[in-house]
């Protein structure tokens, strides 16, 4: 059994100029795996420390992606700040960066300079829309890259444009630069060389669009915003008893589709209606399949309901507020320590390392917490 109390990154420096979201969710992660994570902020702090105050008198961002960091205030354009933040790379395994395109240049910090100086270093450069031309001057925020790319327009009601409602393009981003500085950091152990990584919130969100942007190019254009129901797979959405309660279904095959019919509907007869033979023609036919469907269900509670797509083995889901998320019985929770010493308990990451034991809450730094300390380190 592995040393409970040694984790995969402990010994690992991460340097990282890091605001609002995907930065710090990607450090976040490893600081979870052990890594010490510095966090430069400017003398006036991370601006998502002030984004609401619902954490205890905390942002709910900020406590969220920031535990278990140090917290340095530098002035990036003072000489001997500089100098400084050079000093601390040069010894840093993994630098991560999501100021404005060619910031880190100005500052003889960009990817090009760093790796020809220090060929062992990962570097992360965490952008909006990356180095496109066309957009370099554009600022660019988690909902503005799920405008710009499409997403917003496929989502929401029939009649009703929807931003999704967490910062998606943010999180992937944060994400997806830490699953590449963990291959990073394998290749190092194998070349003992570093790497220059690079990733974009527009990137995540392109790829995230495949399928639509691939029924927009070849098939026979992209699907149109369903609310609640799916654009090519039927039944699949929210369903409401006569209760008035929702629950949302999810039919992924032809099996499953005779197991609903037969055994949750109790109408084995509609299982062989040809408008309803396939996939392709529930979809086509899907408003008069959901006259059937609701018919039946307008009898039915949705304990009733439920308990049948439970014998049936058919997939579904309550339609949860928040306030019924926060008493679920999946739902794991840790306690986090706010930068005014308040406690909360939020939501564990999602891994679950079976050989390790709970950790210890986590502090959230305040700004320049540790600017003493850190500054008599690298002097």
């Amino acid at each position: 059994m592995a040393n409970s109390t040694y984790r995969p990154l402990d010994g690992c420096l991460v340097v990282s100029i890091e605001q609002a979201v995907a930065a710090p969710l990607c450090t976040a992660r490893l600081v979870d795996a052990g890594a010490r994570v510095i966090k430069i902020e400017r003398e006036s702090g991370d601006f998502a420390r002030n984004y609401d105050a619902a954490a205890k008198g905390d942002s709910s961002y900020f406590v969220w992606i920031n535990q278990g960091k140090e917290s340095l205030e530098l002035n990036l354009k003072d000489a001997d700040d500089q100098a400084l933040l050079h000093r601390m790379i040069a010894k840093a395994d993994i630098f991560v960066q999501n100021l404005a395109i060619g910031a880190t240049e100005r500052l003889g910090l960009g990817t090009a300079v760093l790796r020809r100086q220090l060929p062992k270093l990962i570097t992360c450069d965490i952008s909006g829309y990356g180095e496109s031309e066309g957009m370099a001057g554009m600022k660019a925020y988690d909902f503005l890259v799920q405008a710009e790319s499409g997403l917003v327009s496929i989502s929401g009601s029939e009649t009703e444009l929807g931003r999704i409602g967490v910062s998606v393009c943010d999180i992937g981003a944060g994400m997806s630069a830490h699953a590449a500085i963990l291959e990073a950091l394998y290749r190092r152990t194998q070349t003992g060389k570093g790497a220059a990584l690079k990733v974009s919130l527009f990137d995540v969100a392109a790829e995230w669009m495949a399928v639509p942007l691939i029924h927009n190019d070849y098939g026979a254009g992209p699907p149109t915003r369903q609310g609640l129901r799916h654009p090519s797979i039927a039944p699949y959405g929210a369903y409401r008893t006569q209760d008035g309660i929702d629950t949302v279904i999810s039919i992924q095959n032809e099996r499953e589709w005779q197991r609903f019919c037969n055994d949750v509907l109790q109408e084995a007869s509609m299982a062989s209606e040809p408008q309803f033979a396939s996939n392709n023609q529930r979809v086509a036919n899907c408003e008069a399949m959901d006259k059937q469907i609701n018919a039946v269900l307008a009898e039915l509670s949705a304990d009733e309901f439920r308990q049948r797509m439970l014998t049936a083995s058919i997939a579904f889901g309550a339609l949860n507020s928040v306030g019924q998320f926060s008493q679920h019985t999946a739902l794991r929770r840790r306690e986090v320590i706010n930068s005014h010493g308040a406690s909360l308990d939020i939501p564990m990451p999602p891994v679950i390392w079976d050989d390790e034991p709970e950790r210890a809450a986590q502090a959230v730094p305040s700004s320049g917490q540790h600017s003493q300390s850190i500054r008599a380190e690298f002097a």
